[in-house]
């Protein structure tokens, strides 16, 4: 009996492995909001936004991985920047489509709790009411479903790219040169 090659045989791609990771990334943070929005946690707080950039990190390094794990062992620079673009990509697309579903027809009063915690916030820095109202006018612009999606979303393609020039200095691995 003659076997042939499983289908699943093709070579991973670094938009393959971008995507996969993608995909993961965007369950990960969709799971990762609910959890803060459900428990009323204050998002806009800088260390949730800390702990966003670490879980980017390391999907990062596991992208990086499956793609040396299933290629041919190496990674250069360009590629390791490659797989976190399309992982951006993907990722942020899914869940700030989905971010944006929830905001627009699901959570109506999302926005006015984001706008309340930074006017606490500001209030706690001893800001006067006068420069409270005339930040809270200009912000406001900015806070609608459409804008937050928008702007959400090309901020986390570039905050992984960012994340990715670091991350691959160390998971990068060269071919060697032959002579």
């Amino acid at each position: 009996m003659e076997q042939t090659q499983p289908l699943t045989d093709t070579p991973v791609t670094t938009r393959s492995a971008g995507i996969r990771y993608g995909v993961i990334a965007a369950v990960i943070s969709i799971v990762f909001f609910l959890a803060l929005n459900i428990s009323g946690v204050d998002m806009t707080a800088s260390y949730w936004s800390w702990i966003g950039y670490l879980i980017t990190a390391v999907i990062v390094f596991l992208a990086h991985k499956y793609y040396k794990e299933n290629g041919d062992s190496y990674m250069n620079y360009g590629q390791g920047i490659g797989i976190a673009f399309w992982q951006g990509l993907i990722g942020a697309g899914i869940s700030h489509i989905f971010t944006y579903i929830y905001i627009k027809f699901i959570d109506g009063a999302f926005i006015d709790n984001v706008i309340d915690a930074q006017r606490a916030g500001m209030e706690e820095r001893g800001m006067s009411d006068e420069q409270i109202d005339q930040a809270m006018e200009f912000s406001a612009s900015f806070m609608t479903p459409e804008v937050m999606m928008l702007m959400g979303f090309l901020f986390a393609i570039l905050g992984t790219v960012i994340i990715a020039l670091i991350v691959t200095i160390f998971t990068q691995k060269s071919r060697p040169e032959t002579i």
